[in-house]
């Protein structure tokens, strides 16, 4: 964490994941207001995992994340088969967040825009997406054309996810979630070993082909690593994945 801060601090990156972060943590109100949605081939599943990690470390059970799917696989656990009907039902101070590094679809954007006009707060993650922002009350952008002048395209879409699951645990930890993590051997944005129910079980999904993965997760690697594998995912998380 330390390493990958030194390395943004020259840029407005920390500052406008912190500013991000704050405002999702303005805009929920209530457990179980937090919800994330994708796209039918991206669910953020990644995202959801270390926000959940983040709540729980923190102590911020607002910022639990609710994963809501298009398709919900056969068998799913309760807290991973919310369908696009949480969507119709979200409701003023819950915050509706979508994740995706690809156009949203109109079935999306209509959604999206029915719960905004209800009073739910919308955030949004992308690549470049003029409809989706359009509808957000708050969007970043990890497309290099969007990118703020001076910010360097050194961030990518996933470890735009690390630092805003971070910078969200930072603003209610108080200076205790730091200190939790390093007491329990946790790493900057891996979920620990007794924590990794959700990310266990959607992998489990992604094997099976059920459940697309995110890019650049085939590097995750969850527990304690050596110094060269913490290395090599650093640079992973800075670059991106290999084109």
């Amino acid at each position: 964490m330390a390493t990958l801060r030194a390395l943004l601090a020259p840029t407005a990156w920390l500052d406008r994941t912190r500013a991000f972060a704050r405002g999702l943590r303005q805009a929920t109100r209530a457990p179980g207001g937090l919800l994330l949605v994708g796209t039918p081939a991206e669910e953020p599943w990644h995202l959801t995992a270390h926000l959940d990690e983040e709540s729980r470390l923190s102590g911020i059970p607002e910022m639990m994340p609710t994963l809501v799917r298009w398709q919900v696989p056969g068998g799913a656990p309760p807290h991973l088969r919310v369908g696009l009907e949480r969507l119709g039902a979200a409701r003023r101070g819950e915050t509706v967040f979508v994740v995706t590094p690809s156009t949203a679809p109109v079935p999306l954007l209509e959604r999206v825009s029915d719960a905004r006009k209800v009073g739910a707060t919308i955030f949004a993650l992308d690549q470049g997406d003029p409809e989706l922002e359009g509808l957000a009350h708050e969007a970043m952008s990890i497309a290099p054309d969007h990118l703020s002048p001076g910010v360097p395209g050194m961030v990518s879409f996933g470890a735009a996810q690390h630092l805003i699951s971070a910078a969200c645990g930072e603003l209610g930890a108080g200076g205790n979630a730091a200190a939790d993590r390093g007491a329990a051997g946790e790493e900057f944005g891996v979920a620990s070993q007794a924590h990794g129910v959700m990310a266990g079980q959607l992998a489990a999904e992604q094997a099976s082909g059920s459940q697309p993965g995110t890019p650049g997760y085939q590097r995750y690697r969850p527990g304690v690593r050596g110094l060269r594998d913490r290395v090599a995912h650093l640079l992973d998380v800075v670059s991106g994945p290999n084109p």
